[in-house]
């Protein structure tokens, strides 16, 4: 009797190798999302406090009040500020009469889409709190 085919035995072989494979491949795949993350808002309230800066250079001193006034220097503005964008809220608070402004990257999920907040205020600082 010839019969051809696997035992029960070696598909559950099969099934613990992936599934170790698995456990090991999917925590790394989390942490590198969470890192990435983490870089896309620092660069990003970053560029928007270059932007800021810029305008301020441009418009003798005074800052920007709404984020219409960025997109000259920071196209995607609108698309960020008050929204979420990978893994993390995007503020942009602006001072009265353009005398600075305050931006604010906040993970959605503290610890699964990022653990730090960004922060960049008038002059340029760019301060992660953890």
């Amino acid at each position: 009797m010839n019969r051809k085919g696997f035992t029960l035995v070696e598909i559950m072989i099969v099934v613990a190798i992936i599934a170790l494979l698995a456990a090991i491949a999917v925590p790394n795949l989390l942490t590198a999302r969470r890192t990435a993350n983490e870089a896309a808002a620092k660069a990003t309230v970053r560029s928007f406090s270059t932007a800021a800066e810029t305008y301020s250079t441009s418009h003798s001193g005074a800052y920007p009040t709404t984020e219409a006034e960025l997109t000259e220097f920071i196209a995607s503005a609108p698309d960020y500020c008050g929204h979420a964008v990978q893994g993390y809220n995007y503020a942009c608070n602006y001072l009265a009469a353009g005398a600075g402004y305050t931006f604010v990257a906040t993970p959605v999920t503290l610890g699964t889409t990022g653990s730090v907040t960004y922060t960049a205020s008038t002059g340029g600082v760019l301060t992660p709190l953890n």
